[in-house]
């Protein structure tokens, strides 16, 4: 679908890609890189300019609000192939469903954003986890080969946007394979199963980046994990530090050889504590940094500068506030946006219950703060 933006592309003098670079790296920009994360589902249906002009997801959202742009590309660092996906039992209200991770959990029917009630996993024990890693972690499939030369075309080294390579997810995939719940007790009951878990997804992203490092010229390289919550991280530090962080060394190692010194991952919840892990590893970004559940991104920059940078961090709680909130919130954004190293972004998602023409004025006011004079 061609999309026609509703606004004039924020004014330049640099490239998305120059800009980027600058930004990230402290260096003078003619103005902020501008970017947004994305929308709840329900906001393309109940947002009138995303009703009225066909906005149907985030990839037409970016194109309607003129974004700067960026790119991300991997190879396949996980599940191959997927689990198949079957309806299992269904209620007035809800379908209980294995998914493509091989899950068992429960979602509501009515298809509405929330987090799914899991149920069960196809991995409790070593041996499950020997026949699924058997027959969904084949190095050799043939569905993880990459056409890099149709990448290189694509994306040629005088290209005018930043472009990410994927390192996938050393523990937040696994997670969600065993359930939370599942991966608390396998950290003690079967701790040699568990890093040999995280060992296969090391060694997926290893090969993945073995592939596509020395043929393309990147900007920067991105992870997930969402690891944490309100209160700190989900898994143990002693965990996290002994198994997690070794591996990310590695990646990190990898990718310092190919020049990309700008590494982001994406984790919701109080990062605090993984933090000096990410940095010890490579890990220099946070995205999209939830402020509700943490503190302000301006208080972490200052704690771990100038090694740390932060995209995300625009508190979505104060976007339901309306204008006075909005203003008062950016306005505290300025010293950590003038310095670098910092994008100011909605702190994930933006949920449909922030009004359309309260969030135009977000976009307005952080053009008119962070834009071009």
């Amino acid at each position: 679908m061609s999309v026609t933006p509703c606004r004039p592309k924020w004014k330049g003098t640099m490239t998305d890609r120059e800009r980027f670079n600058n930004q990230m790296h402290y260096r003078p920009i003619d103005r902020c890189f501008n970017r947004e994360f994305g929308y709840w589902d329900e906001n393309f249906h109940v947002w009138e300019g995303f009703v009225k002009h066909g906005i149907t997801n985030n990839a037409e959202a970016d194109a309607f609000f003129n974004f700067d742009r960026m790119a991300t590309i991997g190879g396949a660092v996980w599940i191959l192939p997927p689990f198949p996906t079957e309806v299992l039992a269904e209620s007035e209200t809800t379908q209980t469903v294995r998914n493509a991770n091989g899950l068992i959990c429960e979602v509501p029917k009515d298809g509405h954003s929330t987090i799914p009630h899991y149920l069960g996993s196809s991995v409790q024990t070593p041996d499950d986890w020997k026949r699924v890693k058997a027959e969904h972690f084949d190095p050799d499939h043939p569905g993880r080969r990459v056409d890099v030369e149709a990448l290189k075309k694509r994306f040629p080294p005088d290209r005018d946007i930043p472009l990410g390579v994927g390192t996938g997810s050393m523990i937040g995939r696994i997670r969600d394979l065993l359930t939370l719940e599942g991966l608390c007790y396998a950290m003690y009951d079967y701790p040699a199963m568990v890093e040999d878990m995280v060992e296969t997804a090391c060694v997926l992203v290893e090969q993945s980046l073995d592939r596509l490092l020395p043929h393309l010229d990147f900007d920067y390289a991105c992870g997930w994990e969402d690891i944490c919550f309100n209160h700190g991280p989900l898994v143990s530090l002693d965990f996290f530090e002994r198994v997690v962080v070794p591996r990310y060394k590695r990646i990190g190692e990898k990718l310092a050889r190919h020049g990309v010194d700008l590494w982001y991952t994406d984790c919701d919840g109080d990062v605090r504590p993984l933090v000096p892990g990410f940095l010890e590893s490579g890990i220099n970004c946070l995205f999209p940094y939830e402020v509700h559940s943490c503190v302000h991104p301006g208080e972490l920059l200052d704690e771990f500068a100038p090694d740390l940078r932060i995209m995300g961090g625009v508190d979505k709680m104060e976007l339901k506030k309306g204008p006075k909130a909005i203003k008062a919130y950016l306005e505290s954004l300025v010293p950590w946006v003038e310095r670098g190293g910092y994008i100011p972004f909605c702190d994930h998602r933006c949920p449909p219950d922030v009004k359309y023409e309260d969030y135009l004025y977000y976009l307005d006011l952080k053009e008119k703060m962070f834009g071009m004079p």
